[in-house]
């Protein structure tokens, strides 16, 4: 005979897991916001700037698609510099993270073009 399956542990476990996901999101984006630099920015203006951001991605018309791949082309550049960048820096016990100098410019650059 089968064992009778606990759905309220499994809802839990559930639960755990997706507060879990929720948290790492939360840490990353926080990393990422650091990262680029645009913690300098107050946050009204850094709460306006995704916002603009984000409301670009319903139904955008041919420059909102030019403005999202600059952005788009702009973030790779970033993250990839920040790949060369944790590579060299591993040594440093930094944790692999860009340097913040380094990822200022493209959230300067890309802010203005909003």
């Amino acid at each position: 005979m089968r064992k009778p399956r606990d759905f309220d542990a499994d809802l839990k476990a559930l639960e755990a897991r997706a507060n879990q996901l929720k948290s790492r999101k939360q840490q990353q984006l926080g990393e990422l916001v650091i990262a680029t630099g645009a913690d300098a920015l107050p946050i009204e203006e850094l709460a306006g700037v995704l916002l603009a951001a984000a409301s670009t991605g319903t139904a955008p018309n041919a420059s909102d698609r030019q403005t999202r791949e600059g952005w788009r082309k702009a973030g790779a550049a970033f993250f990839q510099r920040g790949a060369k960048a944790s590579a060299s820096g591993a040594d440093r016990g930094d944790g692999g993270a860009p340097p913040l100098t380094a990822g200022a410019q493209p959230a300067q650059g890309s802010g203005g073009a909003a």
